[in-house]
């Protein structure tokens, strides 16, 4: 007898294979639509260069001119795309350059290269440093890079070996014997904005404080050192002490004054060389000549550094909005600038610092009715970083920019949330902006003169996990927390979600700012990209489906597929369809940038044929499957008897035959692979055996089976390019076989 089967939308990982009955309980690049489940759309790669890092920032807008831009913030440059074209618009702390002579230095068969700075510089590794042109190159004595190698080409900084030096890695190896402090250029610098991951940072009993060290040496300081990153004398990178006995030699190793820890690589004569200041998480500070200085080179107990951290380090993050024409661009932590799309040569310029705006700031927005620019965590005294408040809010005066101190003509203000220890993120709303705390959701309302906007607290216990882990569709927010998903209508309500272990249990709460929300209004789609446990990256996406979910029903599924993971989003409102980001942590081959080695971004518009498309490489089959929970059977009683016929709203007692599936797909493309699962106990690790894989063309009609099993689960997949599916409604061929 031809048995329909019925399933829930969604998927179920709360509970086992067999308690999911009618229910779908896995699936990988799938998504369900009017109830159905149906392989997603694909995406076609934006132009054809690879940016350099990870993008932690995506923003649609439009200029008076209509020309729509792409904003995209990787955590090294800020980039805008127009016209299938990447643009460098990255701000420089430098604009006008700065000369540097005698600055080079190479060795025979090494592609690294040093350049020495008259002065102490604060560049990082993973920076970005940008050479002039051709003109203001001097030649490099004994070597053979010359200026074509160096003018108006950008290199990522490899490392900082002293505090007036940098390394930069060429492309090839130095073929000449090598020089010595030669050759000059002029130099811009890029803002630093930050590391590609969120680590782990030291926190508590990095030091002596309750620890021992095995083969302790104990000296005196030879010369004072001062609060600031250099040795004895000011400028280099070594101190000086009264003994070097006992303390080791190879290796990185530690000692430590006062509080501070300060590493070293190598011993000298009397001195420490190589060392790098505050060093394992402690605070640099100013010692006086004599003071005691110790090897804390092998800690252990209180003294050993954390297996488990109680800090991190924030990656390099953007916030990205417009007001109009003008691109407004946090570095979160940082500075905001400004870039004016309108420009006649918009795309050849760059952008520049927003005067009188703040200097650092956890979250920036633009207030889109009423046009304010507003700052999050914030500093209470402009231009001084040391007042940042994580909790406290100021904003400009409306349609001004450079506008900040409150008068009684202008609508400029502040304000300081009361609950939660800093503030996480914001979203313009509909009817207000939505602002969350670690611990707590406000609304902020645009109210006029004299007070601006109105603040209320609007929820307790619901904080944002990351910066970036919200969102806002038709007037209500939507947000993942620490503990679940939760949403705002005018009320708090958490969220029923069927996935929620699975999400939650293997979740890597140290890097929760990877963390991206994105909107697809095509299809009423809110999807979370995470990082699971073992990943310093996002590597795994869960979707809520606002449209089709019910109270009752909650429509929820995963996806782990490698190939759709994004580290940024944006919504279909400027382009017409959904763009994401995906970071390839293992390709350095960034179109300009060389010595890149913190990956690349590629950019994709999703929605867009059934393949993954990048230029310069082969079309990319999606694979796409979904797999149920388990089926079983009882016999079916028609006027008082028993038959041979089957009923799936069964409980496990009777064995099931199965000799017939009959595939019901809508507007199949290619060829559909089908599985039945057989499985006699629930505590079957595995199915006891498999029909299938058998084969599905669109003119199938039917496929015949002999199989015998107490419960079975179907699998529906792709594995080939050009193939997509949508399910129908199945029907098997069932009748009991027994209880044995």
């Amino acid at each position: 007898m031809l048995q329909k089967l019925g399933f829930l939308p969604g998927f179920n990982k709360q509970v086992t294979s067999t308690g999911a009955e009618s229910q779908w309980i896995d699936g990988e690049n799938v998504r369900f639509r009017y109830g159905t489940p149906e392989k997603i759309g694909g995406w076609n790669q934006l132009g054809e260069s690879k940016l350099t890092g990870v993008a932690r920032g995506l923003h649609h807008f439009v200029n008076k001119a209509s020309t729509k831009f792409a904003a995209i913030g990787t955590n090294r440059i800020l980039y805008v795309y127009s016209g299938g074209v990447y643009y460098d618009i990255h701000p420089l702390t430098n604009p006008s350059g700065t000369a540097i002579t005698n600055a080079f230095s190479t060795s025979n068969n090494d592609a690294a290269v040093t350049i020495t700075f008259g002065s102490a510089h604060n560049f990082q590794a993973g920076d970005i440093i940008l050479f002039g042109d051709a003109s203001t190159f001097s030649a490099i004595t004994n070597s053979n890079f010359g200026a074509a190698d160096f003018a108006d080409k950008k290199f990522m900084v490899t490392s900082v070996p002293t505090s007036s030096s940098i390394t930069i890695t060429m492309p090839s190896a130095e073929t000449g014997s090598g020089a010595n402090l030669s050759g000059g250029i002029t130099f811009f610098q890029y803002y630093h904005v930050g590391p590609a991951e969120q680590l782990g940072a030291f926190g508590w009993g990095i030091s002596l404080w309750g620890g021992s060290v095995l083969g302790s040496a104990t000296t005196t300081l030879n010369g004072a050192l001062a609060d600031d990153t250099n040795g004895n004398n000011g400028s280099a990178t070594e101190i000086t002490l009264a003994s070097v006995t006992g303390f080791p030699s190879a290796g990185t190793n530690y000692v430590q004054i006062g509080a501070e820890e300060i590493s070293y690589t190598g011993i000298t004569g009397l001195k420490l060389t190589g060392i790098t200041r505050a060093a394992r998480g402690s605070t640099r500070s100013s010692h006086l000549n004599g003071a005691t200085v110790t090897n804390t080179s092998q800690w252990t107990g209180w003294g050993s550094p954390a297996a488990n951290t109680d800090k991190v380090t924030d990656p390099g993050l953007w916030a990205l909005d417009n007001l109009g024409s003008k691109l407004i661009a946090l570095i979160v932590g940082g500075s905001a600038f400004e870039w004016d799309g309108d420009l006649a040569n918009a795309t050849s310029t760059r952008a520049t610092i927003i005067a009188g705006a703040p200097t650092a700031s956890r979250d920036m927005l633009v207030s889109t009715t009423d046009r304010h620019l507003i700052f999050f965590g914030t500093e209470k005294t402009i231009g001084d970083t040391t007042t940042q408040d994580d909790l406290f809010i100021r904003f400009s005066s409306q349609e001004n920019i450079n506008d900040y101190t409150p008068t009684a003509t202008n609508t400029a203000g502040t304000q300081r949330l009361a609950d939660g220890s800093r503030i996480i993120g914001a979203v313009v709303g509909r009817d207000a902006i939505y602002v969350w705390t670690d611990t707590a959701l406000f609304t902020m309302r645009f109210v006029g003169q004299p007070f601006t906007f109105a603040f209320a607290q609007v929820g307790t216990n619901c904080g944002l996990i990351g910066m970036n882990a919200a969102v806002e569709v038709d007037g209500a927010a939507y947000w993942m927390s620490e503990n679940g998903f939760f949403r705002y209508t005018g009320k708090l309500e958490s969220m029923d979600c069927l996935v929620e272990d699975y999400v939650y249990d293997d979740l890597n709460t140290t890097s929760s700012q990877l963390i991206y929300c994105g909107i697809n209004n095509l299809f009423g789609e809110i999807t979370w990209f995470y990082p699971t446990s073992t990943s310093n990256v996002n590597n795994r996406a869960v979707t809520y489906s606002y449209l089709d979910s019910t109270a009752k029903r909650p429509i929820w599924f995963t996806n782990d597929s490698t190939l759709f993971i994004r580290s940024a989003w944006e919504d279909s409102a400027v382009f017409g369809l959904p763009h994401g980001t995906k970071y390839d942590a293992g390709d350095d081959a960034s179109f300009d940038v060389e010595g890149n080695t913190e990956g690349v971004t590629i950019y994709f518009e999703h929605e867009t044929g059934v393949n993954q498309v990048e230029a310069g490489a082969s079309t990319t089959a999606i694979p796409a499957n979904i797999t149920s929970g388990d089926y079983d059977i009882t016999q079916k009683v028609i006027r008082g008897a028993a038959t041979n016929m089957a009923d799936l709203r069964g409980d496990g007692e009777n064995i099931m035959r199965v000799s017939r599936i009959i595939p019901d797909f809508i507007a199949q493309q290619g060829n559909t692979i089908i599985q039945l699962d057989l499985r006699n106990y629930p505590n079957n690790s595995s199915a006891s055996s498999s029909l299938g894989p058998f084969t599905v063309t669109s003119a199938t009609t039917k496929v015949d089976t002999r199989a015998r099993a107490r419960a079975i689960a179907l699998t529906i997949s792709n594995t080939a390019v050009d193939t997509s599916w949508k399910l129908g409604t199945f029907r098997l061929d069932i009748q009991t076989g027994g209880r044995r």
